[in-house]
């Protein structure tokens, strides 16, 4: 896994073993990337973030800064050997609290213009994004996002983007068994 483009593409990034973090292939960021255009001077909010691969890309392209939630001990690991690596510490904050919690009582000042939701796929067929964090989602994620900000939902091919009041779903795009749905405020 690497950074695709900008200022640190092509350096690796580092993702614990196992299957419980699920990085988006470099294909998907690619393409991902391609149909936001430019992120630069944005202010970033990667939920699950997992190893930071989305979060990263966007400070690579020129992104001001990132904020990164995740909670899982493994993947907090190979996110902060990232962003150390990668001399990004100045321009993250990594938050390691679960993303529900978060979106509840957001521990972050100001709004975002790019949001990236990468939920575990288990979580979505679960139906518990729906239903739990679909709600923590309206009361939070509404509000730590900007007029005319973004947000990326990525989810299996296999479910729907949910609608998320205060937001409006503008297009869903799947690669193999990966979509990618692009909500605007």
């Amino acid at each position: 896994m690497r950074v695709i483009a900008g200022r640190l593409g092509g350096r690796t990034l580092v993702a614990p073993a196992g299957s419980a973090t699920r990085p988006t292939s470099d294909r998907v960021r690619e393409a991902l990337f391609s149909v936001l255009a430019g992120v630069e001077e944005n202010q970033v909010l990667d939920l699950y973030a997992g190893t930071g691969a989305l979060g990263i890309e966007a400070l690579s392209r020129g992104a001001a800064h990132a904020t990164f939630v995740e909670n899982a001990r493994p993947a907090l690991q190979s996110l902060r050997r990232n962003i150390h690596a990668l001399e990004l510490d100045d321009v993250t904050t990594v938050l390691p609290i679960a993303v529900e919690r978060a979106l509840r009582t957001p521990p972050w000042q100001g709004a975002f213009d790019l949001i990236f939701l990468d939920p575990p796929y288990v979580v979505i067929r679960a139906g518990r994004f729906t239903e739990a964090l679909g709600k923590a989602i309206e009361r939070g994620l509404t509000n730590a996002l900007r007029p005319g900000g973004r947000v990326v939902l990525e989810h299996t091919s296999e479910e729907d983007a949910p609608p998320v009041s205060g937001i409006t779903l503008e297009e869903t795009r799947v690669y193999g068994d990966t979509a990618l749905s692009f909500y605007l405020r």
